[in-house]
């Protein structure tokens, strides 16, 4: 799918291509350009698909407009944005650190709830019940319940996903939710929910070792390993009670 952006009275043009599960193709546009640091949380505008020619593209092509001037400037991709990877065609890692402000202290999350929220994410999987091929990202609040749910073929996706629709829904920042995700917590999914205001970002398999260090630097809950009755906490250690 592409994304293209424009400001009030410009044309919109092509800011990424990314490899995508077709399905809350609006929410993934605004949630890219929100955690690519393009987009203000008040400044959509609209989102609409181009509606090209060509049937087989009518769906592919969706245009954000802000309602203040847009730049894509150095984050704009320069290859598509494949399902493994959510920084590719990011001309330096310099373009892909976005400043975000500290989360806050809490919430404090039990460990008996983190252990809950495996299970209560795979149990959501509709599309994999289908297909057994693809991630998913859920939003939880500190007490374990399901607020939302996305799936994709790549897990930068699932969260851009959730992101877009809170950005749409006026709920940013996420200052009090729980990410859960369901493969690995790479250094652009911590990114990404530093950006969005989320304070712990739980994964069912590994962190990358980037990943770790961003979350110490930007403050965030980071835990990996997620499964069974046990998980290993790698920063943020405050957020969780483990006597509970």
């Amino acid at each position: 799918m592409e994304i293209r952006a424009g400001g009030p009275g410009r044309a919109a043009a092509p800011v990424a291509v990314t490899m995508r599960t077709p399905g809350h193709d609006f929410e993934l546009a605004v949630g890219f350009l929100f955690t690519e640091g393009l987009l203000a949380p008040d400044g959509l505008a609209e989102v609409r698909y181009c509606g090209l020619g060509e049937e087989e593209q009518r769906f592919n092509v969706v245009s954000v407009s802000t309602r203040t001037p847009f730049d894509a400037g150095e984050r704009r991709r320069a290859t598509p944005v494949t399902a493994a990877c959510g920084i590719c065609g990011v001309a330096s890692l310099d373009a892909v650190e976005v400043r975000c402000a500290p989360p806050p202290a809490g919430p404090r999350v039990a460990a008996s709830t983190l252990l809950g929220l495996p299970g209560a994410l795979r149990a959501g999987q509709r599309v994999f019940d289908r297909t057994g091929g693809l991630h998913a990202a859920g939003l939880f609040d500190p007490d374990g319940a399901l607020l939302a749910l996305r799936e994709d073929v790549g897990r930068h996706n699932a969260v851009d996903k959730l992101v877009g629709r809170a950005l749409m829904a006026g709920e940013l920042p996420l200052s009090d939710r729980v990410l859960m995700l369901s493969g690995r917590a790479a250094f652009e999914i911590v990114q990404k929910a530093a950006v969005a205001g989320i304070p712990v970002v739980c994964a069912v398999s590994a962190p990358s070792s980037l990943a770790v260090e961003a979350a110490e630097r930007l403050g965030l809950t980071l835990v990996g390993f997620l499964r069974g009755d046990g998980f290993n906490l790698y920063a943020g250690e405050g957020r969780i009670d483990l006597r509970s």
